[in-house]
């Protein structure tokens, strides 16, 4: 006889929907049955406020259902979202996420690595910077932004056709002379491509260029002395400026008005990423959009996918360009 305060079990849910106990093993596990049968089961699941033994199910499957995010911070509001729609994808999968913050450390990558292994997590997503780091074969790895070998698929904005898109907006707004600004990690990765893609979008359109190269610990002073040796009684040689993120155009902006210069009046500025201002209000700046919940569906269902042959090692998701007040036209409406 059943406690009067005991948690209904897998029985109980089959007496409510007046279905075999199989049929919500069925229903449970995400396998198919008929649409009848399957509004049943989950009409009692509902009513008696059923909850699945994650666990034990593990343990029969030979899964944990969790995987873990290796990511630089969740500071960066680029990286802050990345792990939200990371984590919402794996909870649509019924999947638990172990969120591992390196700090662009590689030896805490390293760690974090293994640690997860030990854990026997079903899979890991990475946007890692170690380039020695070590996977074990069998262990699912999907890594974001950095191809790392053709088993490892690598998830990607076409950061090639965003820089081209960033050039090609700023020829449409009349620019003529342009300057491209990129700090980052000097390790081999997708988002090194934005650079390239820029000066074909110039070369393309006739625009003149230049650009000021960056490696992550260079003092951003670098940038203030560029762009101040291109002042010519008090202004700018450059009409229109790329920056590789928008957490970099942001900081040129405060830069140049503390030069006295006028933005967009005087000089147009698009960054990329897609970040917004607090709020969600509007984008922090003109910029190339990366399509983050995308991004995270894919990582994650490329994670989960059996078959380890059919996985593409690069997929190039598309980018897409918006206006956020640092270029002579109106800002984006949010999305």
């Amino acid at each position: 006889m059943k406690k009067e305060n005991s948690a209904p079990t897998m029985k109980d849910v089959a007496k409510e929907a007046g279905v075999a106990l199989g049929t919500v093993s069925k229903v449970v596990n995400g396998l198919p049955v008929g649409e009848p049968y399957r509004i049943r089961v989950e009409e009692a699941i509902q009513k008696l406020n059923y909850q699945v033994n994650s666990y034990a199910q593990g343990l029969k499957a030979s899964k944990t259902y969790t995987a873990a995010l290796l990511i630089p911070n969740t500071q960066d509001p680029f990286f802050a979202s990345i792990t939200y729609y990371i984590n919402m994808a794996l909870l649509k999968r019924n999947y638990r996420m172990l969120l591992c913050c390196t700090d662009f450390d590689s030896n805490q990558e390293q760690e974090y690595i293994t640690m997860a292994q030990q854990n026997k997590v079903d899979g890991i997503i990475g946007l890692t910077y170690n380039p020695n780091l070590k996977i074990e074969e069998q262990t699912p790895f999907v890594s974001i932004d950095r191809s790392m070998g053709a088993n490892i698929p690598c998830v990607a904005s076409d950061n090639f056709a965003g820089g081209q898109l960033a050039a090609e907006k700023l020829a449409d707004l009349g620019c003529k002379n342009v300057a491209f600004l990129r700090i980052g990690s000097s390790l081999s990765n997708e988002p090194n491509k934005r650079k390239s893609g820029f000066e074909n979008g110039c070369l393309a359109r006739g625009l003149t260029y230049e650009m000021k190269i960056l490696n992550d610990g260079d003092s951003f002073e670098e940038f203030e002395h560029f762009l101040k040796e291109h002042i010519q009684e008090g202004k700018l040689s450059f009409d229109g400026i790329f920056c590789v993120t928008d957490r970099v155009a942001w900081s040129v902006l405060k830069l140049l008005r503390k030069l006295g210069q006028k933005v967009p009046e005087d000089v147009q500025i698009i960054g990329f990423d897609g970040i917004h201002a607090f709020g969600g209000e509007n984008y922090i700046c003109s910029t190339i959009l990366q399509p983050i919940p995308d991004i995270a569906e894919m990582c994650v269902e490329l994670l989960l996918q059996e078959n380890m042959m059919s996985k593409p090692p690069l997929v190039c998701l598309p980018v897409t360009y918006v206006p956020g007040g640092t270029t002579l036209e109106p800002f984006a409406e949010q999305e």
